[in-house]
């Protein structure tokens, strides 16, 4: 295998990488959102993180379907939040 020689660069193609790199960090600035953008919670993947204040007793319950069902904890939370939404519970 032969000993190559480093490529040569342009200060402008360095500047962009640099710019690319340091843009694509987690805490770096961000462009403004959209205007039909949520930005409420914690941006995770193409969902929201929130916080969230549970009854013992309700949590409790919430752990048994989600261990009966072979569901997580947040995927038994949200189906219930999507059906009280989409169903009649608040019309």
């Amino acid at each position: 295998m032969a000993i190559q020689r480093k490529p040569k660069t342009t200060p402008a193609a360095q500047a962009a990488a640099v710019d690319a790199f340091v843009s694509g960090a987690p805490d770096a600035a961000h462009a403004a959102p959209t205007a039909g953008a949520y930005n409420k919670g914690v941006a995770k993947g193409n969902k929201r993180q929130i916080s969230l204040t549970i009854a013992p007793d309700l949590l409790r319950r919430v752990d048994e379907i989600a261990k009966r069902t072979g569901q997580g904890r947040a995927g038994i939370i949200n189906m219930a939040i999507y059906r009280a939404i989409e169903g009649d519970v608040f019309k």
